[in-house]
């Protein structure tokens, strides 16, 4: 039977009401007898053919029947779930006992959870979820109609002194007037997401023209400079644009949003506070390639990229400790593409973020299994880019690549080069800072290249220097080269830092390394770059020594 609040009907083989209960009356009719009239008139017309086709079910089959549907209130139509039963009475006449459940809240909080998983909690905005479905909505849209359209990325400026000097709250409060603002300077038609911290994604339909971009993102611009009012402070952000054109540019919502983001970060680069549309010539380097670029794209999803592991081992037993994780492109007609050619274009395309988070989870879950061949524990060293470095979302992605492949924190070494450092301490600071509270370890790469100041090693917690190949290359003939060695050497140990020398490619230099206490080493004399199968081979052995060249393999047996 049911219970307090449902409803309950008793029908003849005709669909017509023998009893309805108080609650069906009050519901359908506010107090009016049912009895005698068929259910469906008091069903919604669309639903009408599914009830009887289910009450013939359920005399036929003879088992309880299920089935959803609208009934008819003077309000509006509340959608309930009706459990149909067959009942076998004294006379032939077989009878029907209905008894239905309001799915009207049930329906709401699905809604609410539909709504929560495509928009953004604090604006209200769609997320990046929804904005690639729009993105694919009006992609279609121009192919039917021929008539192009762009995307526009808007990034505030200075908003990260807002949360820094008055606190996440008034921080948050300038983000929903924010997007408020933009809302109302789009049209109906144009769909506006937040898609980070404080960057948002308008989609400009039928905006294709030089005048129409400039017009506006002009408004867009201009209404993020007016002042904004919170708890009286009066705080000032201004905007930076960045647009990509469909289809000169790219043809699909992902690479659109991509390159939108690139032409936002040259804005923010060369003064803030404009609008940049994509060019591909803004690439930082003079490969900027945009097929290769086109490829990259393409290459992202077709799962053309690996990772590769260089071998570190101890300087004096060569056991191998960790491996440094080296990402490769494996194109189908260019072969292995360099990371030279291709990590620069996917910093300025913002691709970096993609293939980052990826290379790092799945290093991670790589280092598992070496342990389990080598027996011991081990650690993985993983390059993280300056663009990388400075998404707001870094630590998730960390704490993901954690969380996912059970590694201890200590397991994981991340290196930053020193420019990346530099570019903004104080964020730096707080990051690495957050960093070495998961335990997981610091290594700057290519130490002595980059930034002159060695103030920043008292500064942030680093616990590992990689010497750069280029002063190791001449050792140990060049006097200039042991010289800078040396020093970095006897600056690590004063200062407790783990050394590995890269790029070590003979006897001689690694002889000359170990003398002077340099623990780790990593180059072609104890292993090129090799994909997980092969390292798992050498991890088999308890040394390097099945790798080595033939003639040292009987002084280091």
């Amino acid at each position: 039977m049911g219970e307090a609040g449902d409803v309950v009907f008793r029908l003849n083989q005709q669909g017509q009401i023998l009893f309805a209960s108080q609650r069906a009356v009050a519901l359908i009719r506010c107090g009016r007898a049912l009895l005698g009239e068929p259910l469906a008139a008091h069903v919604a017309e669309a639903d009408r053919a599914t009830l009887k086709a289910t009450l013939i079910e359920a005399i036929e089959a003879g088992t309880p029947c299920r089935v959803e549907l609208r009934l008819k209130t003077p309000e509006l139509d509340i959608w309930h779930e009706l459990r149909v039963v067959a009942l076998h009475t004294d006379t032939e006449q077989p009878e029907l006992m209905l008894v239905g459940r309001d799915l009207s809240a049930q329906q709401a909080t699905e809604e609410r959870l539909r709504h929560m998983a495509t928009h953004d909690a604090l604006t209200e905005l769609p997320n990046r979820l929804l904005l690639s479905d729009r993105i694919r909505m009006v992609i279609s849209q121009a192919r039917r109609s021929g008539q192009g359209f762009s995307v526009a990325t808007v990034g505030l400026d200075g908003f990260k002194k807002v949360n820094d000097g008055l606190g996440h709250p008034v921080g948050d409060a300038v983000l929903r007037m924010a997007a408020a603002r933009l809302r109302k300077t789009l049209r109906d038609s144009d769909t506006l997401a937040r898609v980070g911290g404080d960057e948002f994604v308008a989609v400009l339909p039928g905006t294709h023209t030089e005048a129409q971009i400039k017009l506006v993102t002009g408004r867009l611009i201009a209404t993020l400079q007016s002042p904004f009012e919170v708890d009286s402070h009066t705080i000032y952000v201004g905007a930076s644009v960045g647009v990509a054109l469909y289809p000169q540019h790219a043809e699909d919502e992902v690479r659109l949003v991509a390159l939108a983001d690139a032409a936002m970060s040259r804005a923010k680069e060369t003064g803030k506070a404009r609008c940049v549309v994509y060019s591909p010539r803004q690439g930082s380097t003079p490969e900027h390639d945009i097929s290769l670029e086109a490829a990259m794209f393409q290459a992202v999803r077709e799962g053309e990229f690996l990772l590769y592991y260089q071998p570190i081992v101890d300087a004096h037993t060569r056991e191998i400790q960790g491996f440094e994780t080296l990402m490769r492109w494996k194109h189908p007609t260019l072969g292995m593409v360099p990371p030279v050619r291709f990590i620069p274009i996917a910093e300025t395309n913002g691709l970096i973020n993609l293939l980052g988070a990826w290379a790092l989870k799945a290093a991670c879950v790589q280092l598992k299994q070496f342990e389990e061949v080598a027996k011991r524990s081990l650690y993985i060293s993983v390059n993280i880019s300056p663009r990388q470095f400075r998404n707001d979302k870094f630590l998730d992605v960390l704490d993901d690549a954690i969380a996912f492949s059970g590694l201890r924190g200590e397991q994981l070494v991340l290196e930053i080069t020193e420019g990346t450092l530099m570019i903004d301490p104080v964020h730096a600071e707080a990051i690495l800072s957050k960093m070495t509270e998961r335990k997981a370890r610091i290594a700057i790469d290519d130490f002595g290249t980059g930034y002159s100041s060695l103030a920043y090693l008292k500064r942030f917690p680093i616990s590992v220097l990689k010497i750069d190949r280029t002063f190791i290359r001449d050792l140990p003939a060049s006097q200039k080269d042991g010289a800078i060695c040396n020093a970095v050497l006897d600056l690590a140990k004063h200062l407790d830092l783990s050394v590995v020398a890269e790029g070590v490619e003979t006897e001689e230099q690694l002889h000359y390394l170990e003398q002077r206490g340099c623990q780790y080493i990593q180059g072609y004399l104890t292993g090129k770059p090799m994909p997980a199968n092969v390292a798992m081979a050498a991890l088999k052995e308890s040394t390097y020594a099945n790798l080595l060249p033939t003639e040292l393999r009987q002084v280091h047996p």
